[in-house]
């Protein structure tokens, strides 16, 4: 498999855990807990974050080296971007389009939201934060 592909696999694989974690609590908070959507969907994604954060450090990206304080600050605000992304949605969704019941908001804020936000991180996490010196390709333009 190439490096390429196989970046792309663990990265996958990292983010199917982060985006369960993510999935599970906001369903949990919007759900028992009963919180307001764009709450739930900032909580959930603080802890769908750190989960991304740690595994892509300690699998997908160990040949990097990202340490400090600069590649955890950038992968923050990568996903702070992916964030926006997926709350826009669920506020369109919620909010502009009256789809209001708990199944709409985790169409729009998980699904949705997250497809068009997982785009947005790979290329962030790929070209910013564990960036390889020298490496040219398609993901990177």
């Amino acid at each position: 498999m190439s490096t390429d592909r196989r970046e792309l696999a663990g990265f996958a694989a990292v983010g199917l855990l982060a985006y369960a974690v993510d999935l599970a609590l906001f369903s949990a908070l919007r759900g028992p807990a009963a919180l307001d959507p764009l709450t739930a969907k900032s909580l959930s994604f603080v802890a769908g974050c750190t989960v991304a954060y740690l595994g892509n450090a300690r699998t997908t990206y160990r040949h990097t080296r990202a340490t400090g304080v600069r590649p955890y600050a950038v992968f923050v605000a990568v996903n702070l971007a992916g964030a926006l992304v997926q709350l826009l949605c669920l506020a369109v969704s919620h909010y502009g389009l009256g789809l209001t019941s708990q199944r709409a908001d985790t169409v729009s804020g998980a699904v949705v939201g997250m497809a068009l936000a997982t785009v947005l991180r790979f290329w962030g996490t790929r070209t910013l934060v564990f960036r390889v010196e020298g490496r040219v390709g398609s993901w990177t333009g």
